[in-house]
């Protein structure tokens, strides 16, 4: 039953100096043995690698020790290294990563927007495009802050403000409030969800849908017990924004308007 070599160690698992080194590249389809969970690479980075199955569905797995199955041959996956003359390396959002980027001085423009989980998905995806740029992300901790913050910041030519604002829809507030403080150096956008977490998409968090709330019911504990998360809404964030790897895991009306904002606030006056 388990061979006569008693010091062979895991055939599924071979030492990893007896199976060669393959570079995790993006869409290479490889099989984890012991769970059997087949995908394709969406993700790598120095200790992990992030598999995505034919049905949307992400796990994610250690890359030391673990082994793999390519074509149904163990290999070991490596974090890929850029290669001279190869295509250039894309950063989160899609753009062309900047080389040993040392972050610039701040701009005195700056994108704010709503709280602290919109915030941390901007970095997730732009972070290293608002690092090239010299454009620091602060949140407002409400639409309703807004006038103050735009009084206080005093936008004028080269100290433009851009503002990303949660269910900016017709007639509702927040589109009140965005009309209030409209000018030539701010610019409002918004998307039409209730919340950040409705801009990733469904399939990265690995569910068909977000789940409709019944009104008076606070939203986030509303969808966490519809998807029956045993988890409190700090920690349901945290799997969600886990799920998160490139742009491609958010809406367009989220990437859109994002895009738009850092276009606005990077803008040399007389360029508009």
């Amino acid at each position: 039953m388990y061979g006569r070599d008693v010091l062979a160690g895991d055939r599924r698992r071979p030492n990893k100096g007896r199976i060669p080194q393959v570079p995790a590249e993006r869409d290479l389809v490889v099989e984890d043995p012991d769970s059997g969970f087949c995908g394709a690479v969406v993700a790598c980075d120095k200790e992990a690698v992030t598999l995505e199955d034919r049905f949307g569905r992400r796990r994610v797995f250690p890359l030391e020790p673990a082994g793999f199955l390519l074509d149904g041959k163990p290999v070991t996956l490596v974090r890929p290294s850029a290669t001279p003359g190869g295509a250039p390396q894309r950063s989160a959002s899609g753009s062309i990563a900047v080389q040993g980027l040392r972050a610039r001085v701040a701009r005195e423009s700056r994108i704010y927007v709503e709280g602290v989980h919109d915030a941390a998905l901007v970095e997730q995806i732009w972070g290293h495009d608002l690092r090239v740029e010299g454009v620091v992300v602060e949140y407002l901790e409400g639409v309703d802050h807004l006038p103050d913050i735009v009084a206080e910041f005093e936008p004028g030519p080269g100290r433009r403000l851009g503002v990303l604002v949660d269910h900016l829809v017709k007639g509702s507030k927040e589109s009140r409030v965005a009309a209030a403080v409209a000018s030539p150096d701010v610019l409002v956008v918004g998307h039409p969800y209730i919340d950040i977490w409705q801009a990733v998409k469904p399939a990265a968090v690995n569910i068909r849908a977000w789940p409709e709330v019944p009104r008076g019911t606070p939203w986030k504990e509303g969808v966490i017990a519809a998807l029956g998360w045993r988890l409190d809404p700090a920690e349901a964030w945290r799997r969600i924004l886990g799920s998160v790897t490139s742009y491609t895991d958010l809406e367009p009306e989220l990437l859109g308007r994002v895009e738009e904002l850092i276009d606005f606030v990077t803008t040399t006056p007389g360029d508009d």
